[in-house]
This record gives structure tokens, C-alpha cells and sequence, in this order.
């Protein structure tokens, strides 16, 4: 199977890019998402409360945090391609929150080319549609239709 590249972008689209390996979202990692933001909700951060209180039994991600993940997980999958320089965060179109990960789960990215749109300077912009899956579970974190800029090696002046 050929390899996605910038060179044969157009047949890609409709298709699936790649899943990544599963990354487990434990405490640590949900402890120092709510340090750097701020966001020390007990729902993330105190294990005995959410235990007593929580409907989920279990301390659970950040939204936020959950939709981080997708930046590192699909550069793992490729979807900056090796004949691009650079790719470059460029906004959401749309996303939904469908289930909560408890801590200590294990998330995977499912990142499906929804769409390309050509811009100047042999410069693409990528709409991916995003499934990040939790481990066990039938239905996943979240559904995220995310852009990015591509930048080819050799831009054209």
C-alpha cells in the first residue's frame, strides 16, 4: 500500500490515515494537565472524593486534556507527511465529548482524511476526522473533525 504523501493526497481522501498505539491517560498525567491549566476540578484530581461522589466512581480526563491528545497521536500515524516541512495546528471544526476517561485507561487515535483543500504556495489545508477510542469500551472519548496546514519542502515563492 502506498504510503500517504502531499504528492498523492487526493487519493487518500475518504480513506483511513492510520490508528495509533495505544497511550494510557493515568493520574500523573491528568495531575499535570490541571496544574498547567489551572483546571483542578475534583472530578480530575481528588481519587477519594471522585471515588465517594463521582457518578463514574474514578477521577476522569480533562475534555481538554482528551482533545490534546489528537496533536501527538496523529503525528505518531503520519498525517504530516515526510514531503511536508511543517505542519501547522489550524482549528476544529467541530467536536463532541461522548464518553469520560477514567484514569489509568488507554486511549487510541483513529484519524480518517475527511477532506483537502489546495492553498497558495502548493500549501494544503487537511481536514481529518478524529475517533479517540478508549480501551473496553464501545463508545469513544470523543469525535473531532480537525485542520492543519500542511507546508511542502519545497515552497514555491
Amino acid at each position: 500500500m502506498e504510503s500517504f504523501s502531499l504528492a498523492n493526497i487526493n487519493e487518500w481522501v475518504g480513506r483511513e490515515l492510520g490508528v495509533s498505539d495505544w497511550c494510557v491517560v493515568d493520574q500523573a498525567r491528568i495531575n499535570q494537565f490541571a496544574e498547567c491549566t489551572g483546571d483542578r476540578q475534583w472530578i480530575h484530581v481528588d481519587a477519594e472524593r471522585a471515588k465517594r461522589e463521582s457518578p463514574f466512581g474514578t477521577p476522569i480526563a480533562h475534555g481538554y486534556l482528551t482533545l490534546s491528545l489528537i496533536a501527538s497521536l496523529s503525528m505518531e500515524i503520519g498525517v504530516v507527511p515526510g514531503d511536508a516541512a511543517a505542519g501547522f495546528n489550524y482549528g476544529l471544526d467541530k467536536v463532541r465529548f461522548l464518553a469520560p476517561v477514567p484514569a489509568g485507561a488507554s486511549v487510541r487515535l483513529r484519524v480518517e482524511l475527511a477532506g483537502r483543500e489546495p492553498k497558495e504556495n502548493g500549501q494544503v489545508l487537511l481536514k481529518t476526522k478524529n475517533v479517540l477510542e478508549i480501551q473496553n469500551n464501545d463508545k469513544p472519548a470523543l469525535i473531532a473533525e480537525a485542520l492543519a496546514l500542511l507546508v511542502p519542502k519545497n515552497l514555491k515563492s
